[in-house]
């Protein structure tokens, strides 16, 4: 599996699909966009922090359990740090995968997985 995994503290740029083969069938993508609401409260936007190199550590571990799991051919993960404003994207995930089910199930556990595991963290700024 081809694994991408990016931290920015820009804007996230959504990069064009690379497939690795011509049997990707799928192409999953979610967009992780700031609320203005973080638990009943009205905010401007999110602060973000990572441990860098634990993070990518950890999604590189899960990518390969979820793989072994739900067979995917690539996955492009981006995610934002710093200061991200409401109505923009904090996360970026792309999956390409022979099936859609596959996708769509690697991309599910995946987004489940970061948020539990992995060393990113949000603060609310009003």
């Amino acid at each position: 599996m081809e694994k991408q995994i990016t931290f920015t503290h820009t804007p996230i740029v959504i990069p064009p699909p690379v497939l690795p083969s011509r049997e990707i069938g799928a192409c999953v993508e979610f967009q992780g966009l700031v609320r203005e609401l973080e638990q009943g409260a009205a905010l401007a936007g999110l602060h973000y922090e990572a441990h860098e190199s634990m993070a990518r550590k950890h999604l590189e571990r899960i990518f390969d359990q979820l793989c072994a799991a739900h067979p995917c051919a690539a996955v492009v993960f981006i995610h934002r740090l710093g200061w991200v404003p409401v109505g923009e994207a904090s996360l970026f995930v792309r999956v390409l995968s022979s099936h859609r089910g596959e996708a769509l199930r690697f991309l599910a556990d995946a987004i489940d997985r970061m948020k539990a595991d992995v060393p990113i963290w949000k603060c609310a700024k009003e």
